[in-house]
C-alpha cells in the first residue's frame, strides 16, 4: 500500500482515478476546491462515492494554496501525487483566461515544488490533446507542441515545461499524460455526452458547433483511468498519449445516444468556435510500450454504459445544471 495524492479528486477523472486506486487497497488523500465552474451537486455526488472507502480521506483545498496544500503534503507525505485538479473547457478559457493559468500552471509549480520539498518521488500531470491544434494525425508524442489555440491549451504547456523542469533540476519521476476527449458516467455538464444525452431526453435540439462530421478520439474514463495508475510506474520522464486510436466523427456518436435512449435527435448546427479543433486522433503505440497499456472499451460500449448510468440516476441528475 502507497498513499497518493490526488487533486481534482471530486472532479471527473480524477474522481474515478481515486476510485480505482481505492479498489486496489492504496490510501488516496483526495484534494478539491468544489468550485463552481459547473454544478457542485455533481461534484459531491462523485466525492460520495469515494468517502464510503475507509482510506480515503478528503480536503477542501485549492492547489494554488500553497501553505494548505504544505500541510498537506506535511501531514501525509504521499509518495505520488497525480495532478488532475484543472480549470478545463476550451471555449470558457476565452472568457477567463487568467483563472486558467494561475491554477494549470501556477499550480502545478506548487505540487513539484512540495513534491521536492517533502520528498515525493513521483508526479502524474493531466494534459490535455488540445496541445496538438494543426499537427499531423496521429497525433505522436514528439510533435512539437508549440501553437496552443486556445488559453487551457497554453496553460497546460506551460505545465508540462515546469514538470520536466523539476525532474531535470531535482529527479522527479514525471509521467505527462495527453488526455483525449474522455467520456462516461458522471461526466462533466459541459461536453458534448452529458448535454446530448440531456437534451434528447428534454426533446430540446442539439446545439452542434460545425457540421457534425468533426471527429474526436472519444475514450472512455475507466481507460483513461487504468491508463493514468498504469503510469505511476518509474519513467524517468515521459510524455504519453491515452486515447482510444478510433476517431469518430460526432454524429456518430449522437446517433449511437439515440440508439441507447431510444429517442431520436433534432440537430441544429452553428458556426465552428475558433478555439475547437477540427479532429483529433491519437497514436497510442508509446502507452503500449511503456505502460503495457491499450483502450479496452469500444464506443458504442461506452456510450451504452454511459447512457445507462444516466437513466438510472435520471432523478436527481436532471437537475443538473448545464
Amino acid at each position: 500500500m502507497q498513499t497518493v495524492l490526488v487533486t481534482g479528486a471530486a472532479g471527473f477523472i480524477g474522481s474515478r482515478v481515486a476510485e480505482m486506486l481505492l479498489e486496489q487497497g492504496q490510501r488516496v488523500i483526495g484534494v478539491d476546491n468544489l468550485n463552481e465552474y459547473y454544478d457542485v451537486r455533481l461534484k459531491l455526488w462523485r466525492r460520495s462515492v469515494l468517502e464510503k472507502y475507509y482510506r480515503f480521506s478528503f480536503f477542501h483545498a485549492d492547489i494554488e494554496d500553497f501553505a494548505s496544500m504544505r500541510t498537506i503534503f506535511r501531514d501525509y507525505r504521499p509518495e505520488a501525487v497525480i495532478n488532475e485538479a484543472a480549470r478545463a473547457g476550451v471555449r470558457y478559457s476565452l472568457e477567463n483566461p487568467f483563472v486558467y493559468l494561475s491554477t494549470n500552471a501556477g499550480g502545478t509549480l506548487n505540487l513539484l515544488e512540495l513534491c521536492r520539498q517533502c520528498g515525493t518521488a513521483k508526479f502524474i500531470l493531466a494534459s490535455t490533446s488540445s496541445l496538438y491544434a494543426g499537427l499531423e494525425m496521429p497525433f505522436r508524442e514528439e510533435l512539437p507542441v508549440n501553437t496552443p489555440i486556445s488559453p487551457y491549451a497554453a496553460s497546460k504547456k506551460a505545465a508540462e515545461a515546469l514538470a520536466y523542469t523539476y525532474h531535470h533540476l531535482y529527479g522527479i519521476d514525471v509521467s505527462v499524460l495527453r488526455y483525449f476527449t474522455v467520456y462516461g458516467p458522471a461526466g462533466r455538464p459541459d461536453m458534448g455526452v452529458f448535454r446530448f444525452i440531456r437534451w434528447i431526453q428534454e426533446d430540446i435540439p442539439l446545439r452542434i458547433y460545425g457540421d457534425g462530421t468533426q471527429s474526436r478520439d472519444f475514450t472512455y474514463v475507466d481507460d483513461i483511468a487504468r491508463g493514468t495508475i498504469m503510469a505511476l510506474k518509474p519513467v524517468g520522464y515521459e510524455v504519453i498519449n491515452l486515447g482510444n486510436n478510433s476517431p469518430s466523427k460526432l454524429m456518430e456518436l449522437i446517433r449511437l445516444i439515440e440508439l441507447f435512449t431510444g429517442r431520436r435527435a433534432e440537430v441544429q448546427n452553428y458556426p465552428p468556435h475558433i478555439a475547437d479543433m477540427k479532429d483529433t486522433w491519437a497514436d497510442v503505440s508509446r502507452a503500449e510500450a511503456i505502460l503495457g497499456w491499450k483502450p479496452e472499451v469500444s464506443l458504442e460500449g461506452g456510450v451504452e454504459k454511459t447512457v445507462d448510468w444516466s437513466m438510472k440516476n435520471w432523478e436527481w441528475l436532471k437537475n443538473i445544471e448545464i
